[in-house]
């Protein structure tokens, strides 16, 4: 009877656990009001013609353990839910390393489909103005399956 009851204690705790860790994988809108989605494989078109400025929303020892090439590291850090109508004030990212133009061509990418960071930042982007926002929602992940080019 006494391991009986551990039995079931930690069954508990397993499903406590997968229930904790099923929240890190919340996949992101499918939408993008105000910018547009785009795929991997057009993002690296845009890379190839020049045409566009890329941001790195990872943490820093993501992006430096390979980027999108000419990528600027802008790391976001939040505390808000993984909702579409996130609390922008309980989140941080500098919108003033942005380009100056704000008609610029900007991809902001981060993991992949579940990586809330780029989500938060395309639309931190909008609301500061930016009026041709692209996320990449495939993410980094997708560019690295795809095997397109990467910097250390």
């Amino acid at each position: 009877m006494f391991s009986w009851r551990f039995g079931i204690a930690g069954m508990v705790i397993l499903l406590m656990t997968n229930v904790a860790l099923a929240g890190e994988g919340i996949p992101t809108p499918e939408s993008l009001p105000g910018g547009k989605i785009i795929l991997a494989m057009d993002a690296n078109s845009l890379l190839d013609q020049n045409k566009a400025m890329f941001f790195d929303v990872r943490n820093p020892i993501n992006f430096g353990r390979g980027h999108v090439p000419g990528a600027t590291a802008l790391p976001y850090s939040g505390k808000s839910k993984k909702i579409v109508d996130f609390d922008m004030s309980l989140d941080k990212f500098d919108t003033s390393k942005l380009p100056e133009d704000k008609n610029s061509v900007i991809i902001i990418y981060s993991h992949g489909i579940t990586g809330w960071k780029s989500y938060k930042a395309a639309v931190s982007a909008i609301h500061a103005g930016y009026k041709d926002v692209h996320w990449m929602r495939e993410g980094f992940g997708k560019w690295l399956e795809l095997g397109y080019p990467t910097k250390p």
